[in-house]
């Protein structure tokens, strides 16, 4: 299978400025909250095509790479990707854990290049994701995978195209914005955090993805 593993500047090019600046949002959020430490994380962006899922992958690499034990689930069940990222089969993920007991206690995780890094692809895309992740047996899986991992990231789609990351931030200790410079307008950003505070999920920040390059590139704020 293809991959677009060259979208992983962390691995790539580990000395850029691109790649320092996801080390930097990684010391951010391990350090954001002393009384509520983030564990568990929701990254996803105000619309599509804003560069959520490479974000997440660098970012994922980022904490393996500092000695965690992560997991990146993929949980975007309508358009998943990170499964191309890696170039790993599809065949089996969180939708299985959804339906199988035996997935749901040997969880189908993939082994990544990358030591401490295990990725759990979307797996089939069901007809209701939305009902998926508000369900009960979600919560199962996202216990499971904690106690098997130091951080869980999860990749959601956009927040003003689906309410999946707001049902599934309900979950978890927070949400992480991606928004891309020159593309994401200001309102969409607006409308999305509001979406999620609305229904009171924890925006831990966000990232600014393609910023120029005499900027620090990505940051969190």
């Amino acid at each position: 299978m293809a991959d677009n593993r060259h979208n992983l500047v962390t691995l790539s090019d580990p000395r850029s400025e691109v790649a320092e600046a996801f080390r930097t949002l990684r010391t951010n959020l391990m350090f954001s909250s002393v009384e509520n430490p983030i564990g568990t994380l929701v990254v996803t962006s105000p619309a599509q095509s804003e560069g959520k899922s490479v974000a997440l992958a660098n970012l994922a690499v980022t904490f393996a790479q500092s000695g965690n034990k992560t997991i990146l689930v993929d949980s975007d069940m309508r358009r998943p990707s990170q499964h191309t990222i890696w170039g790993v089969n599809n065949e089996r993920g969180l939708s299985t854990m959804m339906l199988e007991d035996s997935a749901l206690s040997t969880p189908p995780l993939v082994e990544t290049e990358v030591q401490n890094l295990l990725l759990l692809p979307s797996g089939p895309l069901p007809p209701n994701p939305a009902d998926i992740l508000s369900s009960q047996r979600m919560n199962e899986v996202v216990g499971v995978l904690k106690a098997r991992a130091n951080y869980v990231f999860f990749d959601s789609p956009p927040v003003l195209a689906a309410t999946d990351a707001a049902l599934l931030g309900s979950k978890l200790d927070g949400v992480l914005l991606v928004v891309r410079a020159g593309q994401t307008r200001r309102d969409h950003a607006l409308r999305a955090r509001q979406a999620l505070e609305r229904v009171h999920v924890r925006v831990v920040g966000a990232v600014l993805m393609n910023a120029p390059r005499e900027s620090t590139g990505d940051y969190y704020s």
